[in-house]
């Protein structure tokens, strides 16, 4: 079950001009559980269940970054090869917020998100 408390972030709409496309490349990059919803549309769950969200129609994807939502991944470098593999863009490579381990990509719905690995 997923923790709940006061003040957890926890549900994301993602946008998208077309869900299974997008519910695919987070399936295949980060192991998101994908699902049907009761009303028929796609909605994941992270690997942890912490958070939960759907992808959306007909809003603007998120391209130009104001609020950054970051992916904890184990391997920056390895997870940038399965987003360029499974249709996504680097638009930050690692190293640009050093000391910490970050990236940013471009997903297949055209909004940008941010890689974080933790520091070993």
């Amino acid at each position: 079950m997923p923790t709940v408390a006061n003040g957890k972030i926890c549900y994301i709409e993602m946008p998208t001009t077309d869900a299974a496309l997008s519910a695919e490349f987070y399936k295949q990059v980060f192991g998101w559980k994908i699902r049907k919803r009761g009303d028929g549309s796609i909605a994941f769950d992270d690997t942890v269940d912490g958070v939960s969200g759907t992808w959306v129609k007909g809003r603007p994807p998120q391209g130009n970054p104001g609020l950054m939502v970051y992916i904890m991944v184990d391997s920056a470098a390895s997870t940038i090869e399965k987003i360029v593999a499974n249709g996504g863009a680097i638009v930050q490579p690692i190293g640009a917020d050093a000391p910490e381990i970050t990236a940013r990509f471009r997903d297949p719905g055209g909004n940008v998100i941010g890689l974080y690995q933790q520091p070993a």
